[in-house]
């Protein structure tokens, strides 16, 4: 018989024990597998240890360029956005840094070919520039959509406190109540801070008003005003809810359409350059042919 075909039936016949094994697998021993449900949980570690590297790194570079003139950290929109300053910081100086050596780096084969020295260095100084601002920019725009986020997910919420408050509930309830049915970042925001209002024995809208302080938002203001109105006076605020619910989805629907007509705008002067291009080509040859006539 030849080996080929020993060698490749052994080879068959062990893939298939494995197949077997792997599909009839037998029952773990309880012995070991108990005792390793039951190994002592490792030893904690210290704060230094567990502290995330580029977290420390950030930190440090915040409590040396805190006093240095011109740099702002902008607290509410990292707040709001779930950025640290920390990590905000190391980010501006990382882009930075790189945007100052890369230029040099990346051109130094032509310094030896004569290229003068000061030309890598003005764009690596312009492009650390630059790069320093782009986290600012950056995290300005994404707080932007945060708040607008926030806006809509506040339309719901009103008219979702305004149906509590007409069943006859307690105000603090109604507040409490409407939190629980939404799902969204804004919501767990709300929830969080009607939390933090029960364990430390305050009213719900002076939590409501240290949120809207804490990322700059006007429309919970609104809220915590008209819920802090309800139990001083105890009046009817259902209408009043409703009316501010309203008037916020026309103040979005307002916004939405200044921003699309604004893109609208911006997509002019492309497509005014590309019809003129198109004529260009397209005119080229007849010029050219009465050119050589």
């Amino acid at each position: 018989m030849p080996v080929a075909a020993i060698l490749s039936g052994a080879a068959i016949g062990a893939g298939c024990a494995l197949l077997v094994r792997e599909v009839l697998r037998p029952a773990p021993a309880l012995g070991p597998a108990l005792r390793r449900l039951n190994q002592p949980a490792p030893p904690p570690r210290s704060d230094g240890e567990n502290a995330d590297r580029d977290e420390r790194w950030g930190q440090w570079l915040v409590e040396r360029m805190a006093d240095v003139p011109g740099v702002r950290i902008p607290h509410k929109d990292l707040a709001l956005t779930g950025t640290t300053p920390a990590r905000f910081m190391l980010t501006k100086v990382a882009l930075a840094g790189g945007g100052l050596l890369l230029p040099p780096l990346s051109t130094l084969p032509l310094l030896l070919l004569g290229v003068p020295l000061y030309l890598p260095a003005i764009v690596g100084i312009l492009a650390a520039i630059v790069l320093w601002f782009a986290p600012d920019l950056a995290t300005r725009d994404k707080a932007k959509r945060a708040r607008s986020e926030f806006a809509h997910a506040m339309a719901a919420y009103l008219d979702l406190v305004a149906l509590r408050r007409a069943g006859n509930v307690s105000a603090e309830q109604a507040m409490e109540q409407a939190a629980q049915v939404g799902e969204g970042w804004a919501f767990q925001r709300i929830r969080g801070a009607l939390a933090q209002s029960r364990v430390d024995k305050a009213a719900h809208w002076e939590s409501l008003a240290r949120l809207t302080a804490e990322l700059d938002l006007p429309v919970l203001d609104d809220l915590a005003a008209i819920m802090r109105q309800s139990a001083d006076d105890g009046a009817s605020v259902y209408a009043t809810l409703r009316s501010r619910a309203k008037n916020l989805r026309t103040e979005l629907l307002a916004d939405q359409a200044a921003e699309a007509n604004a893109n609208s705008e911006k997509m002019t002067a492309p497509g005014a350059l590309l019809a003129v291009l198109v004529m260009l080509l397209i005119a080229f040859p007849a010029v050219i042919r009465m050119l050589t006539t």
